[in-house]
């Protein structure tokens, strides 16, 4: 009996040993793959966001265990967001972009195999097969899907027409608070240089703070008249940059009622990240949150909205 004890008290040991080791060897593996896809500029796209989750799912799947394969994958999941920030400089937004993906990956195929009445590395094996093509969307514009975006909202301001013109000839204050949502991690305006008095001019927002180095987004005004204003972005070093590409600014406005003035914020840009089923909803409400933010930031009069 206590021969038969000890033996089961070696082989625990000796699993949790193993178990250490593949985590460790999984771990290393998942530095080196996300320093690769950083490499070959695949970081924004669905072999990142999908396919690594999916192999780090089924790596961790394989390590001997005591208890479930789904319990392996989310300490490992866990573990490896815990050290993309630490040790590989990921910032807390993307870490927040990113878990709810990479669990929903890693619990899918950990129930899978917990379920599934198969040998584990061929059930693991068989579970990699759906995720290799939606890893692929994003590598090659051919696999991509349509990346132009257009957000409007809309906000009615206790201002006239006409004041609602001149304020928007002046710079941006952004003196407001930023919605919850941006003041997550996000770069936030903190700086603005220019005006929009007429077509040509230039506004520069200085962007810092949150994740990534501090740069700038220009914006050039390309058309001014009652009721529209039309800014271009020329260029972008902020870390935005890094999710999406911002194309055109655009403000329309009408007077409904003396001193009541709708006005309609629209945003154009290119997303950036894969796979789109996830990550357009994330940014087209950012960049919704971003256009009421404006509208109130340029407008000097706050509306009821």
């Amino acid at each position: 009996m206590s021969a038969s004890l000890d033996r089961q008290a070696k082989r625990r040991v000796l699993t949790a040993r193993l178990s250490i080791t593949g985590f460790t060897l999984v771990l290393v593996g998942f530095a080196c793959a996300y320093r690769l896809l950083v490499a070959g500029r695949l970081e924004q796209s669905a072999a990142l966001f999908i396919g690594l989750p999916a192999a780090l799912a089924i790596a961790f799947a394989w390590i001997p265990r005591t208890g479930t394969a789904t319990g392996n994958i989310v300490i490992g999941i866990t573990i490896a967001l815990g050290m993309s920030g630490v040790f590989l400089g990921e910032g807390f937004i993307c870490i927040l972009m990113a878990a709810p993906l990479a669990y929903l990956i890693g619990i899918a195929i950990g129930i899978s195999l917990d379920l599934a009445a198969v040998d584990r590395r061929r059930g693991s094996a068989l579970l990699l097969v759906p995720f290799l093509p939606l890893s692929l969307e994003g590598t090659h514009e051919a696999l991509s899907f349509e990346r132009r975006e257009s957000v409007t909202v809309e906000r009615t301001v206790s201002a006239g027409a006409d004041e609602v013109y001149d304020s928007l000839a002046q710079a941006p204050a952004f003196e407001g608070e930023l919605p919850f949502f941006l003041q997550l991690g996000f770069p936030r305006p903190v700086e603005v240089r220019g005006a929009s008095a007429a077509v040509g001019d230039r506004i520069t927002v200085r962007f810092a703070g949150g994740e990534g180095e501090p740069g700038d987004l220009v914006l050039e005004l390309v058309e001014r008249r009652p009721g529209l204003m039309i800014w271009r972005a020329r260029e972008d070093t902020s870390h935005v940059a890094h999710w999406l590409d911002w194309r055109e600014a655009r403000m329309e406005w009408t007077e409904i009622a003396p001193g009541r003035t709708e006005v309609r914020c629209t945003l154009r840009y290119d997303r950036l990240l894969d796979p789109a089923w996830y990550f357009r909803p994330i940014e087209r409400y950012a960049v919704g949150l971003a256009g009421r933010y404006l509208i109130d930031s340029l407008v000097s009069e706050r509306g009821e909205g």
